[in-house]
């Protein structure tokens, strides 16, 4: 697919067309995931999705880090593409996938050291500590594939191409879930072959993104002598990147804190939670994606100084938002008892799969607020407004984890839902009227 300008043309046709391969990308990538829960529960027991949901939050909190450094370089990349200046487009691409490389590799070190350590501030069983441990480190070898495809992936998105990206997941996808099933459900294996499958499905979306844009996108393709890290590019790459990637980490980590608490709990409520998780990620994913369309679309109408263009892509996007909801909202009520089931089985599936529905018969909702929420993520992060990105999750993820600690022992999984709603709302009170100021005070 070939560069696309946003800054002319029909603006809900460039954020549709650019939001939907996110969208079709993110439920690939949730899909492999999905599947080695599945899969895992299965074949292998409830202990093992168990362990798979407790390692969850502690890869999140990695894959956001980078993917929040990637998404602040992405924003640059945009600005410069808007505004034609493809030599610092290019030598943005060579700082960003250099401080990447280095960036992953200390992320590898780290995690493979720090995880007993981790797992212990977790709270986790005593009978899972083994499995758990040897799944998280083998999950952190992946770090630098990780970090390929989403510097990448941010390159090709801030030059308007998100469908290729879709594609590579797609591939990565299916083979992981094809390799899950032939080593764990046909053969046999535990669960250290379900994190080796997935570590090879993020070599693998790597290697096509690399081929990729040295066959295709010459914008973004760096020769022998293009390799260096621009200081003054990096400063800006780490004022946008690491606020974003705090930003990002944020939510991770109270995940974290709220596994923490789910974990008192035991075996069935852990597993009940691993799976309803699985399913806010599907449904909340799109949201996400839509607001990367809407950064995209800011940042480079941002650069090319074309504010009003720039002030109606956002309200477009938040009716996008809208008009997602009410279809996520619908499939969860129907479907909820059916999902969660098929995570489980055995004789503890029934008591579950009851668990779970009675979440997400309130959540679907709920799912409203993070639409909104996201909207406005994407309008300042395109803003250049990491700060304020910051801010705005900070507030909802700590009275989340205030809430969850308060409500979880009294009802259980339930509580968490109730939770998330009370974090997004106070966030919304914060971002709204930010969003008026700025419409009055800085021009767009």
């Amino acid at each position: 697919m070939a560069a696309v300008n946003m800054t002319e043309g029909g603006i809900t046709r460039h954020l549709v067309r650019y939001s939907v391969p996110l969208i079709l990308g993110n439920i690939f990538q949730l899909t492999y995931n999905a599947v080695d829960s599945i899969i895992a529960g299965r074949f292998i027991g409830k202990e093992a999705l168990a362990a798979e949901g407790m390692a969850a939050p502690v890869m999140n909190i990695v894959i956001l880090g980078i993917s929040g450094i990637c998404m602040g370089a992405g924003v640059l990349m945009s600005e410069f593409f808007g505004a034609g200046e493809y030599g610092k487009l290019k030598r943005e691409m060579s700082t960003a996938v250099l401080f990447g490389l280095y960036f992953s590799l200390a992320v590898v070190a780290a995690g493979v050291v720090c995880t007993p350590a981790l797992l212990g501030v977790l709270n986790v069983p005593r009978e899972l500590m083994e499995m758990t441990s040897v799944y998280l480190r083998i999950i952190f070898l992946g770090a630098p594939f990780t970090y390929f495809y989403n510097a990448l992936a941010s390159a090709l998105k801030s030059v308007g191409d998100s469908k290729t990206p879709l594609k590579f997941l797609m591939f990565s996808s299916v083979l992981n879930g094809i390799l899950d099933l032939i080593f764990i459900g046909g053969l046999g294996f535990g669960i250290v072959c379900s994190a080796v499958t997935t570590v090879v499905a993020e070599a693998v979306s790597a290697g096509l993104s690399i081929w990729y844009v040295y066959r295709h996108i010459p914008y973004l393709q760096l020769g022998p002598g293009d390799f260096h890290m621009d200081r003054g590019l990096l400063k800006m790459t780490l004022q946008y990147g690491s606020v974003t990637a705090l930003q990002q980490s944020c939510q991770p980590v109270g995940k974290l804190l709220i596994q923490g608490s789910v974990n008192t709990l035991g075996v069935d409520a852990i597993a009940a939670f691993n799976a309803v998780n699985r399913v806010d990620d599907f449904a909340c994913m799109p949201e996400q994606s839509i607001s990367h369309g809407i950064t995209t679309f800011v940042a480079q109408n941002r650069g090319a100084k074309q504010y009003d263009r720039l002030r109606e892509g956002f309200r477009k996007g938040l009716m996008l938002e809208l008009c997602y909801w009410l279809c996520i909202c619908s499939v969860v009520l129907l479907l909820r008892r059916g999902i969660v089931g098929l995570f489980v089985t055995g004789e503890n599936a029934r008591a579950i799969i009851l668990l779970g529905s009675q979440y997400l018969g309130t959540m679907a909702f709920f799912y409203i607020y993070p639409g909104f929420t996201n909207g406005f993520q994407g309008f300042y992060r395109g803003m250049g407004m990491m700060k304020m990105t910051l801010l705005g999750t900070f507030i909802q993820t700590s009275l989340r984890v205030i809430a969850t600690w308060i409500l979880v022992p009294r009802v259980g999984i339930y509580g968490v839902a109730f939770a998330c709603a009370v974090g997004w709302s106070v966030m919304l009170m914060v971002e709204v009227p930010y969003y008026f100021y700025v419409r009055r005070n800085k021009n767009p």
